[in-house]
């Protein structure tokens, strides 16, 4: 009638039916074990740090210290807009560039042009050699540049030697130089 194998199964059906007693203390002593494995990354600072991120935390602000959280984040957005503005793209690598004028009467002489905000103080040029021989060397990149030396504070002059800038911004004579990418400067 009954087949053994048929009759095993049965027994053991039932018995995985039945409901387990689970004692309520288990679950306690699992999670203490859990909490005192060591966490991967745990001992570093950055695992600590992250622990410590990912847990909740009460934040309680006086309308003061609202006001100062308001404000740094003003500050905040702001400086992070003032990166946006695009700047100027690199210069390629600078070059030593010498400029020479001959003017024997003169008591003192400076460079000025764009590559130093036409700033009389920046480039003060040097006697060389003879009285009447002056010189200044000025790291340029490669660009074109537009300058002029202002003789003894007030006389401003194109030089001699190169060609003249049609441009004049302000009425003043100024030279161009033009300092090329692959070493020859035309």
């Amino acid at each position: 009638m009954f087949d053994p194998v048929d009759d095993l199964i049965e027994r053991i059906a039932r018995h995985l039916q039945r409901p387990v007693q689970i004692d309520p203390a288990l679950d306690g002593r699992v999670m203490r074990e859990i909490t005192a494995l060591p966490t991967p990354g745990g001992a570093t600072a950055l695992g600590r740090a992250w622990r410590w991120l990912r847990r909740r935390h009460q934040l309680t602000l006086t309308p003061l210290g609202g006001l100062a959280a308001a404000a740094a984040l003003a500050v905040v957005v702001f400086l992070s807009r003032m990166d946006r503005t695009p700047s100027p793209a690199p210069r390629a690598e600078s070059r030593a560039f010498q400029f020479v004028l001959v003017a024997p009467r003169a008591t003192r002489i400076s460079l000025v042009g764009d590559f130093n905000d036409w700033d009389a103080t920046r480039t003060p040029m040097r006697r060389a050699g003879s009285e009447a021989l002056w010189t200044a060397v000025v790291p340029l990149a490669p660009g074109r540049y537009h300058y002029a030396f202002l003789v003894d504070g007030s006389r401003w002059l194109a030089d001699p030697s190169a060609p003249v800038a049609r441009d004049e911004d302000y009425g003043a004579p100024s030279s161009v130089v033009t300092v090329g990418a692959g070493g020859g400067d035309s």
